[in-house]
């Protein structure tokens, strides 16, 4: 008669030093993935913001670069002489309310044709999508002359279309002259060059929604506003903060478009925000160390704005 059988040993039990452990020999393989393109970003990134904030605590204008003076270091000088400034902040709180106004407009635009994608047929959604597609794809240069050319008051047809519906006002009138009209005219070339990628992006979005969810709030009575505003919107929020955040950076930093479609920022000035600022310090004026401050109070300003964005965020529980 065969004795009883002996005992198992049971594995031992895992602790939470093993598992840490194990996890800390595995965190390192994320980072392997991501080297080269870190290094890359490192290359374009890193060592030109390096260099723009170096170059903003010295004297560096048009004789230092030609090496008829040698460049000296001068500290905060160039923020002093910044701050000191009444332009600057004029142009400071131009840039953030004219960003503000192209950043709810561009969400706005976007998120209401990627509604009306998911109402349509085939043959008017793909219309609709090859539309949004060239506008995202035209460069910012020719977008904006383009854009100049229907508001033309000689030639334009915007105006004379105006002008035939009843409004005698518009007749022969020059958009780029006014201050409002001028950054109106700005806006609306920036929101059709934007409002694509928060199209497209958004109805990738909606359409990863279950249906069945939406199919019963129609049930339940629900209007479209309030889909989108108690069920889409919530569900949505990840990718509304990626838009968010990127029409921020774009909108907060545009160039091309202010400077070509009102001649370099408009009559006297008046149609400045920083970043052609900048340019006319650094370049029309050849002070570049000058010009590399802005550019610094410019990126800490994005990156405040972001992280204060994020931190609401994260306070009320979204997982980013």
């Amino acid at each position: 008669q065969a004795g009883p059988e002996p005992a198992r040993k049971r594995p031992p039990r895992p602790t939470a030093r093993g598992a840490r452990r194990r996890a800390g020999r595995g965190s390192g393989t994320p980072w392997l993935y991501l080297a080269p393109a870190l290094v890359v970003l490192g290359g374009l990134l890193i060592y030109p913001i390096y260099q723009l904030g170096l170059i903003s605590f010295l004297e560096y204008t048009q004789a230092q670069v030609s090496g008829g003076k040698p460049t000296s270091f001068q500290g905060f000088a160039n923020y002093a002489e910044l701050f000191r400034d009444p332009e600057f902040w004029s142009v400071t709180l131009t840039t953030v309310v004219f960003a503000a106004v192209c950043v709810v407009s561009t969400l706005a635009v976007g998120c209401a044709l990627a509604v009306l994608l998911t109402r349509v047929r085939a043959i008017p959604r793909l219309a609709l999508m090859l539309a949004a597609l060239g506008a995202w794809a035209t460069p910012a240069v020719t977008g904006s002359t383009v854009w100049l050319f229907l508001f033309d008051p000689d030639y334009g047809p915007v105006d004379r279309v105006l002008a035939w519906v009843g409004l005698s006002g518009f007749q022969d009138y020059s958009w780029t002259y006014g201050r409002y009209s001028a950054f109106a005219l700005v806006l609306f070339e920036i929101v059709w060059c934007s409002f694509p990628f928060v199209m497209v992006t958004v109805y990738a979005g909606i359409k990863a929604i279950p249906a069945e969810v939406l199919e019963a709030a129609a049930l339940d009575g629900a209007s479209a506003w309030r889909i989108w505003r108690r069920i889409m919107a919530p569900m949505l929020r990840p990718i509304l903060v990626v838009v968010t955040i990127q029409s921020i950076i774009w909108d907060f930093k545009v160039f091309t478009q202010i400077y070509v479609m009102t001649g370099g920022g408009g009559t006297a000035g008046q149609n400045l925000v920083l970043n052609v600022y900048a340019y006319q310090e650094a370049f029309a004026s050849s002070e570049y160390g000058l010009g590399s401050a802005i550019g610094v109070v410019m990126l800490l300003i994005l990156l405040a704005v972001t992280l204060v964005y994020l931190r609401l965020l994260r306070r009320q529980g979204e997982e980013l």
